[in-house]
């Protein structure tokens, strides 16, 4: 049996992978959920367990074999003793239970870090592999019902681990889902306004600590980055005032040469969405572990021989003022162990 392949149309551009499994194919939200964290769902080349990922037009997603059956309408068939109607086969028509109906998988055990917390605001280490915060338009779009089905955010699981389930936090600026480190949120409306517009005025201080395949040259870096640079990409362009672009501004120091890699500091003059991973990408020395930022436009990736099973990419400096007490603050905080570990196998074996 072939594997269900299908192209995301303009109509579906933005929209989440599990909402458009629901709409193409009639599945509820848990069905489109177990399909997705089951493995059974591939973005291109790369298989995709984050439900929430929202899809850009003209990408290729991939159903494999037998994760669901189609009938004519294109609905998907249903199992255990449904008609397509939903309701109860009769007696003798029951057909097999689907193979791939398997029980829900239980949420990870994250491994979260308070490292300061306050009645204003909370700062915390996040473990890679976990979202920030859900956003706005992704909690509108699934709904309060669907959203159970969505994988855990920090920000979700903050108000229990603070003794406070009913008195949520509010994010303020965000690291990507595979980027481990400090990321603050406010416990009060005030505070979260008085932070949000020191992260604007790109007044916080935001250091990262980077591997990188080859030795980017240090200085400062600055382009202009819009949601296409012309290959499906976030990235730079050269256009004059693009009406969709930010300017981006990246610092950069080699803290430790490895031969054919680095370990480089890149402190963030302004904050965009994937703004040092773009950055580096463009010197042509992208992370170890990178899977998007990795190749210049219509070029071939860079070769990655670190092993990384992730972007190598860790927020280790935080500082700003304390909303209330006016107090400037700071903290800092050491990569995980697999961050450690690559970078101990990237370091050249000394001689004898």
């Amino acid at each position: 049996m072939p594997p269900l392949v299908f192209v995301v149309d303009r109509r579906e551009a933005g929209k989440t992978l599990a909402a458009v499994l629901k709409a193409r194919y009639g599945l509820s939200w848990s069905r489109a959920r177990r399909l997705v964290e089951g493995r059974h769902v591939r973005i291109g080349q790369h298989v995709e367990t984050d439900v929430a990922r929202r899809l850009k037009p003209g990408k290729q997603v991939w159903l494999a074999p037998g994760a669901i059956e189609i009938r004519r309408g294109g609905e998907e068939k249903r199992g255990g003793g449904e008609k397509a109607d939903g309701q109860p086969a009769p007696k003798g028509q029951q057909p097999k239970p689907a193979a791939e109906a398997k029980p829900r998988r239980p949420e990870p055990r994250w491994d979260i870090e308070l490292v300061y917390t306050d009645d204003h605001v909370v700062v915390v280490n996040k473990p890679a592999g976990l979202t920030t915060m859900r956003h706005a338009k992704e909690a509108a779009e699934f709904g309060e019902r669907g959203q159970r089905y969505l994988t855990k955010t920090l920000g979700g699981l903050l108000p229990g681990l603070l003794g406070a389930p009913n008195r949520p936090v509010f994010a303020v600026h965000r690291l990507d889902r595979d980027t481990s480190g400090l990321v603050v949120f406010a416990r009060t409306p005030a505070a979260a306004e008085h932070l949000t517009k020191q992260f604007k005025k790109h007044s916080a201080e935001r250091r990262y600590v980077a591997l990188t395949r080859g030795v980017p040259e240090p200085g400062r870096v600055e382009s202009v980055l819009v949601p296409d640079r012309g290959d499906g990409r976030r990235g730079s362009t050269r256009k004059t005032n693009p009406p969709d672009g930010k300017r981006a501004v990246t610092h950069v120091k080699v803290l430790e040469e490895m031969g054919d890699s680095a370990a480089v500091e890149c402190r963030l003059e302004t904050g965009r969405t994937h703004q040092v991973r773009i950055h580096l990408g463009e010197l042509g020395t992208p992370l170890c572990g990178e899977p998007v930022y990795d190749r210049a436009i219509n070029r071939k990736p860079v070769p990655d021989g670190s092993g990384a099973a992730r972007p190598m990419l860790h927020a280790a400096r935080l500082g700003f003022v304390h909303p209330e007490t006016g107090e400037p603050m700071s903290w800092e905080a050491k990569p995980p162990a697999d961050f450690a570990s690559v970078w101990a196998k990237l370091r050249p074996v000394p001689p004898g």
